[in-house]
């Protein structure tokens, strides 16, 4: 049993954090923070025309930071990336211990995405992936 389970006396969903999604007003100046500072590697990049670009970072490990610009959002963090083995479970368990769920599951490009949001007003982005995402 690990600490989690421990801590409740049962698991019933896994979460894992994934990535960390900030938004930037300087994309250029921000990858080069990440990747001459910090050391992590440009993943990929994904250019939205008027609505902005994205640009995926990779250090150590599986955990990935994703920058954003775009014309709608402040500059800072956006949310907290988790992984999920089943979106709707962990919802479900989620929400009986009295988590805010701001946006329900909504089909992505690699799978389905949820938000919740922590006391703070951090949004936590939940994923499932469909398989071979």
């Amino acid at each position: 049993m690990d600490a989690l389970e421990s801590f409740y006396g049962r698991r019933l969903y896994f979460m894992k954090i994934k990535y960390i999604t900030m938004i930037v007003k300087d994309m250029d100046e921000s990858v080069r923070f990440y990747r001459d500072v910090m050391g992590f590697e440009v993943d990929s990049h994904y250019d939205l025309g008027d609505h902005g670009e994205i640009t995926i970072l990779r250090g150590d490990g599986e955990t990935m930071v994703e920058l954003i610009r775009n014309p709608v959002n402040k500059e800072g963090l956006f949310s907290v990336g988790m992984d999920v083995d089943d979106l709707e479970v962990t919802l479900q368990e989620l929400r009986s211990r009295g988590a805010r769920v701001v946006m329900d599951p909504t089909p992505i490009t690699v799978g389905k995405l949820a938000f919740i949001e922590d006391p703070n007003g951090v949004r936590i982005a939940l994923i499932q992936h469909t398989d071979g995402n």
